[in-house]
């Protein structure tokens, strides 16, 4: 199969990247290469260092999928530059998906965000639910799945909405919630948790990259979208797994976030996709790969520290 990967390079991507090229399927990775470039040269990958927005120089010709997952993430960094974030989360998304149907691409699957139904009060928080995002950029992701849907009788759309992803990749990240207190406890043996009764979505990072890989290998699941995580903790929860893994203080300081979210994904599971990791592999996952030195901190693990020195 020709795949093409918009932020190959990225966290979720390099993994996804990895995955796919030893299955054996040709892979063009379309990446700015903001944070770096972890993927080793293979005869069948192809990494073009791209700017999305650049979208007439992506080769789109006798691709079977595109797997958009290249965007500016999370509320800090959006908040950044609101301009660039509209410009790269929705216009570029646009003009990508019109030049995937012009080029006949069948398949389109789309990384959104769990975060687009705001606060819910809702147990159970599925893909029925009203969507009121309370950030820019949970207000990008909206208006990206929006534009997509208008397109959904001239190619396959799958829109995924994943929760705060957690684990280790070769492109670390060290700004999300279980990786940070991972790191906190690893490099500190203590860890500041603000409020701590604030709800949280996880998903395992790669159980998250084998939901891509089961819509790509399964395109003739229903149009649509698709909430992806599976555990619904308080902080304080994650930070006390934190510590039964590797021991260390937790410090609660007092916040006022009230925000909490949840996910249900049993729409997910219904298509015969399963999880297979969790919060607590992750921990042990990090744990592991910074005792074997795979990663080290740098500001490129934190996304807004990195995207201020790059004057984004």
């Amino acid at each position: 199969m020709n795949i093409l990967i918009t932020g190959g390079c990225g966290y979720t991507g390099t993994i996804l990247t990895n995955d796919l090229i030893s299955l054996g399927h040709n892979i063009t990775v379309i990446d700015t290469q903001w944070f770096g470039n972890f993927l080793v040269a293979e005869k069948n990958l192809k990494i073009l260092k791209l700017d999305i927005r650049e979208y007439d120089k992506i080769p789109l010709e006798k691709i079977d999928t595109v797997i958009h997952l290249a965007n500016i993430a999370n509320d800090p960094s959006v908040e950044l530059n609101s301009k660039l974030s509209w410009e790269v989360n929705v216009l570029a998304t646009q003009k990508l998906v019109e030049n995937s149907i012009k080029n006949k691409v069948k398949h389109f699957i789309f990384a959104s965000s769990g975060s687009v139904y705001g606060i819910k009060k809702e147990e159970k928080v599925t893909e029925e639910l009203s969507l009121v995002p309370i950030s820019t950029y949970n207000k990008t992701k909206m208006i990206a799945e929006r534009v997509l849907q208008s397109y959904q009788d001239k190619i396959k759309i799958h829109c995924i909405r994943p929760a705060t992803v957690c684990g280790f990749s070769p492109r670390m990240r060290l700004d999300v919630s279980v990786n940070m207190f991972a790191f906190q406890a690893l490099k500190n043996k203590s860890m500041s948790i603000f409020g701590g009764n604030q709800i949280r979505p996880n998903i395992h990072i790669q159980d998250l990259v084998n939901v891509y890989k089961h819509f790509i290998f399964k395109p003739n699941l229903p149009g649509g979208f698709y909430n992806a995580g599976f555990e619904n903790l308080k902080i304080i929860e994650i930070a006390k797994e934190v510590a039964k893994i590797i021991p260390s203080k937790i410090e609660i300081q007092s916040s006022n976030d009230p925000r909490s979210y949840r996910q249900d994904s049993s729409k997910l599971l219904l298509t015969g996709f399963k999880k297979k990791y969790s919060v607590r592999d992750a921990i042990k996952d990090i744990k592991e790969k910074f005792e074997e030195k795979k990663f080290t901190e740098s500001d490129r693990c934190y996304t807004v520290k990195w995207m201020k020195t790059l004057n984004l």
